[in-house]
């Protein structure tokens, strides 16, 4: 007795992630044979490889990488598909709205709702679930092709810039925004979600992009406390979200001048000050949001002190712009005119340590010569 059209499509999605996996489910042995064989049998002939080679033949390594991914996603493709034109959601009246059901399983004012044909039980909820997967095509598939491109163009752009940027300047950090695309991504899959389930209830959605969505909301003084946790996961992003410029903008600044100058100058003890500010910004948004919802919050700077202390930050820049003189110019100038001496050795080994010793002894006099002057006052 055949039962595959019985199959969760959502539980064949999830074990999808495996190769062979799903399809073993689906009760498809010679796709899961097939994939699972592949798919292992590169990952043991990479770790062979690297075994056995010691590492070498880097180029060896990544073309079996990367066929690899590509047969992972192959069959990701080839599973989505299955799922989306065989009768694993068809049959499977379960994934039907709750109401629909409870009236005995009438699908009619649903499908009509959905675009479908009355009588038919295909539950649009599995296909836009699946589709959404591609950010943007889910919100096609039920036609808010405005709000469906800006996912696409939102995804795919930023991957694009975030790749180029990183490929033009050679600088490996800029990587670090690939972390933004999941969140682009999750908030692609609930708003498709969310969508389907109102025209399930008979509604019908303004085709509008979710830029026109927040700024109406902004019009009308009202912010979604679920976006601005979703944008605070990027320190300062949340904060300008809910109108507090100032203090985002420079939460943002601190967080990416901080990586950047850790990067540079290799200060790896001070590390720990960038998870410090990812989390401050992440519950400072939370708690702005709160109170933004029983009152009126102001826009306070993040370092307050600092407005009225621009100097500090005229040092800064004076200080890293020395530093890039002396690093590419005068240092290369040196190792060029007396290359006995190997200045450029001695310097990229000793100015790390030179630097964190300064910022120690500076910060500890500096709280010394504040608590003294303190206890003086009293």
């Amino acid at each position: 007795m055949n039962h595959q059209g019985n199959k969760n499509p959502i539980a064949a999605l999830l074990l999808g992630v495996i190769p062979g996996a799903a399809w073993l489910y689906l009760q498809k042995y010679v796709r899961a044979v097939l994939y699972a064989m592949v798919f292992f049998g590169l990952i043991g002939l990479f770790v062979l490889w690297y075994i056995f080679r010691g590492g070498r033949d880097d180029e060896v390594l990544g073309v079996i990488f990367f066929t690899g991914v590509f047969v992972w996603v192959i069959n990701g493709i080839d599973l989505i598909v299955a799922l989306l034109t065989g009768n694993y959601a068809r049959n499977n009246a379960g994934y039907m709205p709750q109401e629909i059901t409870e009236q005995g399983g009438n699908t009619s004012s649903y499908a009509a709702g959905a675009g479908q044909r009355p009588g038919a039980i295909a539950p649009r909820g599995t296909t836009v679930l699946l589709l959404s997967l591609v950010p943007g095509l889910g919100h096609f598939h039920m036609g808010l092709v405005q709000r469906g491109l800006a996912f696409l163009v939102s995804f795919f752009g930023m991957f694009t810039v975030i790749i180029f940027v990183t490929m033009l300047t050679n600088y490996d950090t800029f990587l670090v925004f690939l972390g933004v695309l999941p969140i682009i991504w999750i908030y692609n899959i609930a708003d498709a979600v969310k969508q389907d389930q109102r025209i399930a209830r008979g509604e019908k959605p303004e085709d509008r992009t979710i830029f026109e969505e927040w700024d109406a909301g902004r019009q009308v003084g009202k912010k979604s406390k679920l976006v601005a946790t979703l944008l605070s996961l990027f320190p300062g992003a949340g904060h300008m979200y809910l109108g507090l410029q100032r203090r985002g903008i420079q939460l943002m600044a601190a967080f990416l001048f901080s990586i950047y100058i850790m990067d540079t100058l290799r200060l790896t003890l001070f590390l720990f000050i960038i998870p410090i500010l990812w989390f401050y910004g992440f519950f400072d948004t939370l708690q702005k949001a709160s109170r933004m919802e029983r009152e009126e919050v102001q826009d306070e700077p993040f370092i307050g002190w600092l407005v009225n202390h621009q100097r500090w930050v005229g040092f800064a820049l004076l200080a890293l712009g020395a530093y890039y003189l002396l690093n590419d110019v005068f240092m290369e100038a040196l190792q060029q005119i007396l290359p006995e001496l190997r200045v450029r050795f001695w310097f990229d080994r000793y100015f790390q340590t030179f630097v964190v010793s300064v910022l120690l002894i500076g910060g500890g006099l500096k709280l010394l010569l504040g608590n003294r002057r303190k206890g003086d006052g009293r």
